[in-house]
């Protein structure tokens, strides 16, 4: 197996997040039934500027598949950066996002959806990592409610 490379040196303040997390979850909105789900995501880097970030859910009593969506995490300063998420729903979200040690706190600039999509205004993700967990939660104002807590999740590296 080839030796990965070495990180860029503009992502030495997210590099706390590298490395794949396992971990259950789950989720609620006025408009669906409340649902718990098993989540995989794995933050990963190739030497370049930018981390890359895929995420994949499935039902946690079922196995089922749920979610999935791929994105990239780019620095623009030492506390700073930008997370661009796309969805095989149809939507696509960008973020500036804030640094504060091992936490980010992430704000959606635009979100984008395909005439087909379910219509989302806002997202906010807050995530953190103590040692080998990371612990998010999610916010968002979709199909005409306002912006409200959707997921939260513990995941172990």
């Amino acid at each position: 197996m080839a030796e990965p490379p070495p990180l860029h040196a503009l992502l030495t303040p997210l590099a706390f997040l590298l490395g794949s997390w396992r971990g259950k979850g789950h989720g609620i909105y006025p408009t669906i039934d409340d649902f718990d789900y098993l989540e995989v995501a794995t933050f990963s880097h190739v030497g370049k500027p930018f981390i890359a970030y895929a995420q994949r859910t499935s039902d946690l009593a079922t196995g089922a598949p749920l979610h999935a969506e791929t994105g990239y995490l780019r620095p623009t300063g030492s506390d700073t950066a930008e997370f661009i998420v796309a969805q095989p729903s149809g939507i696509v979200e960008m973020h500036e996002v804030v640094i504060n040690g091992t936490s980010l706190t992430m704000h959606s600039h635009t979100v984008i959806t395909t005439p087909t999509a379910k219509r989302v205004d806002a997202v906010t993700r807050v995530l953190g990592v103590t040692g080998d967990r990371l612990d998010y939660h999610l916010d968002m104002a979709a199909v005409g409610e306002p912006l409200q807590r959707h997921l939260t999740a513990s995941l172990e590296r």
